[in-house]
């Protein structure tokens, strides 16, 4: 969805936003081992998962991050782009059937020294299922046009 642009100045730090919620199947374990090529038992093998500490399989972290980041691009903003994906933590694991939800806070702010005219923008995502509980934390950046380049 295209929304009004934004520049650097526009971000403020504390702003939040809860992305819509998206329930993980059994057909996301299988196309994400075959896409990564992830096919440890613990992800595929209920027989093997039984003997683990859950009981059961439990989706691969970087499908939880992926789908996790997915769910929060809902907006294009032509003045920005993704610098990459700090500080991940994969905190607990997700499992089929869990329902999983992204929030976002705008964290910190700054002009990137070594690019005049453009800021960095850090987002910290937090995946969390429908019990609230956090499964997955990472720091997303952004470089962003400023407005103002004088």
């Amino acid at each position: 969805m295209l929304v009004k642009p934004r520049y650097f100045e526009d971000y403020v730090v504390g702003e939040s936003r809860k992305s819509f919620g998206r329930t993980i199947g059994e057909t996301d374990f299988i196309i994400h081992a075959g896409h990564s090529g992830d096919f440890f038992p613990h992800h595929v093998d209920s027989e093997f998962a039984k003997g683990t500490q859950f009981k059961r399989r439990i989706a691969h972290g970087t499908m939880v991050l992926t789908i996790g980041i997915g769910l929060t691009a809902t907006e294009i903003n032509p003045h920005s782009f993704s610098y990459g994906y700090d500080r991940v933590r994969f905190v607990k694991p997700a499992f089929i059937g869990d329902t999983i939800h992204t929030v976002t806070t705008i964290s910190a702010t700054e002009p990137d020294e070594k690019r005049p005219g453009m800021g960095r923008v850090v987002e910290k995502c937090e995946v969390r299922n429908q019990e609230d509980a956090l499964l997955m934390v990472c720091e997303h950046l952004y470089l962003v046009e400023m407005r103002d380049v004088s």
